[in-house]
């Protein structure tokens, strides 16, 4: 039973349509046209096509913000309407509609209170998603003066802070940079070696190529192909071979070989980079040099939170901590208020020259009562009461000279 659970779609659509009309109630647009799909449990899919293809119209009716014309729509296994699995997805729509005097803590927070987190989760996640989408230096400053790929970034960081099961990306590295666009396809990736579902809209086709294991291009509202990347990707009319280097002799005869079974040689190169990992390199070398900058940071990994990992690293550090902070030596006062019963080292170690020294000296006498008619001198050790003198009037008449005499 539980496996069937298991292997449950996460996405289905059957035979969903959609229609939009005119102020008349006649069909105009046919944006999506009886669509068929199914997306498992962990599967990165994606979903592409060019402008007008239906892709935003699938996905919000995917979100319960469009009723479909014909056909249904299910997201695990209920209506998209259905408000039980609101607090289970994750969206980041094409463009981050953001409280712009808000700034990046205060936003997150506030997506988390609509999901009903309390504080000390709230700031726990806030904390972790702000680090790991490289914002911690414009953390404090306003998202209305962020430029568009910071924006994204902090849409991305409210698309994760419930944790979703099912997280929907539309257009999720528009405006970033090379470096930030790695790492949203890095967190993507991990998300889903963790078991959560992935839907990708883009039409940045090398992002979708690297990180789907499914991918469906629609045009016209329909689903015109199907399959994983390598399926749809691999040609089986041509025949790639790569070796180590090969002298131009040795070329020759294999096109020789070639050309007397039938066919022929299309080309001989050596393999480029992609600018993607030229770029990436680049910026790493200047990161490892600790360049500054002031726009977004390079982070590594996800949150905490996201892979499952954090309450029991964070369990282990604190009892770590707490076992390290034991064995070090404590002060006297320390001791005494925590009511130590074992010997307590001192902070400052004991001058025992010191104390002989001043146990040799002679006692001296102690200063009077208030109305006594002596006191100890200031300047030198004393052996018997000095009787007290009148104050010198010279020297209070030149104290209280005015400064302009």
């Amino acid at each position: 039973m539980s496996d069937t659970r298991r292997l449950e779609p996460v996405v289905q659509c059957i035979a969903l349509s959609k229609v939009f009309q005119d102020f008349w109630g006649r069909d105009r647009v046919l944006a999506v046209d009886k669509l068929d799909l199914e997306i498992s449990p962990g599967e990165i899919f994606g979903l592409l096509g060019p402008n007008g293809s239906g892709k935003t119209t699938t996905i919000k009716m995917l979100l319960g913000l469009l009723y479909p014309t014909s056909g249904a729509a299910r997201i695990f296994g209920r209506p998209p309407t259905d408000t039980m699995i609101k607090s289970r997805i994750g969206f980041m729509p094409e463009e981050s509609y953001l409280y712009r005097y808000l700034n990046a803590y205060e936003t997150l927070d506030y997506y988390g209170r609509l999901f009903k987190l309390d504080g000390h989760e709230r700031r726990r996640r806030t904390e972790q998603l702000i680090e790991m989408v490289g914002l911690k230096r414009a953390a404090g400053r306003a998202v209305g003066t962020y430029s568009k790929g910071m924006a994204r970034r902090i849409g991305l960081a409210q698309a994760l802070i419930n944790d979703p099961d099912l997280l929907i990306l539309d257009e999720p590295t528009t405006g970033l940079d090379p470096v930030g666009t790695r790492q949203i396809k890095d967190v993507i990736k991990t998300l889903g070696r963790r078991g959560k579902t992935v839907i990708l809209c883009s039409h940045l086709l090398a992002d979708v190529e690297d990180v789907c294991d499914r991918v469906a291009i629609m045009y016209g509202g329909r689903c015109q192909a199907l399959g994983t990347v390598r399926e749809l990707l691999q040609r089986q009319d041509i025949t790639q071979i790569t070796t180590r280097l090969l002298d131009p002799a040795l070329i020759g005869r294999i096109r020789q070989i070639v050309a007397e079974s039938g066919s022929e040689v299309l080309s001989v190169d050596h393999p480029t980079d992609r600018l993607e990992a030229l770029f990436l390199r680049v910026v790493g070398q200047a990161q490892r040099e600790r360049l500054q900058t002031s726009g977004a940071e390079s982070t590594l990994g996800v949150s905490q939170f996201l892979t499952g990992s954090g309450g029991e690293g964070e369990d282990a550090s604190l009892v770590e901590s707490l076992v390290k902070a034991g064995k070090e030596p404590v002060t006297d006062r320390e001791g005494a208020r925590r009511g130590s019963e074992e010997p307590v080292e001192a902070a400052v170690p004991l001058r025992t020259d010191l104390i002989a020294a001043l146990a040799a000296e002679k006692p001296t006498s102690p200063p009077g009562p208030p109305g006594d008619k002596t006191k100890p001198s200031m300047d030198e050790p004393i052996e018997a009461p000095i009787p007290q003198e009148r104050p010198d009037e010279s020297v209070l008449k030149r104290l209280v000279k005015p400064d302009d005499e």
